[in-house]
């Protein structure tokens, strides 16, 4: 079983930064791969960024690359989601996902825990 707190959600404007972390608790993080998705308001949950379980093969939706960047820190079970240059269509519920494998993937039904989610709404 793992659990998965997202946290580093807030408000900016356009053109601006913000840090998305995501803890792990429980066994053998350090062997899943991670990911990101999104939820905006009257949209399906999609595709941010993905990150194997060294660290070493990310994937990143297209909306996102060159402006996000997917990183994982094992030792202290953490996952992050650094979000530059941020628009007002990347306002959404951000949410971690663990899945029972060491590569990344791009649909939510191939991860097996999620977290609760944490808001960033970009304002133009």
């Amino acid at each position: 079983q793992v659990q998965l707190v997202e946290s580093g959600g807030g408000a900016v404007q356009a053109g601006g930064s913000l840090r998305l972390s995501c803890a792990a608790s429980g066994r053998s993080f350090s062997s899943y791969a991670m990911g990101w998705f999104r939820q905006a308001p009257g949209k399906e949950r999609e595709f941010v960024a993905s990150i194997s379980f060294s660290g070493g093969i990310t994937d990143y939706a297209d909306s996102v690359k060159g402006r996000f960047t997917i990183s994982r820190d094992n030792p202290k079970n953490t996952m992050y989601l650094q979000m530059n240059s941020l628009k007002p269509e990347d306002t959404a519920v951000y949410y971690c996902a663990a899945r029972l494998s060491s590569w990344p993937a791009r649909r939510p039904y191939e991860y097996a825990y999620w977290g609760q989610g944490t808001q960033a709404t970009v304002s133009s």
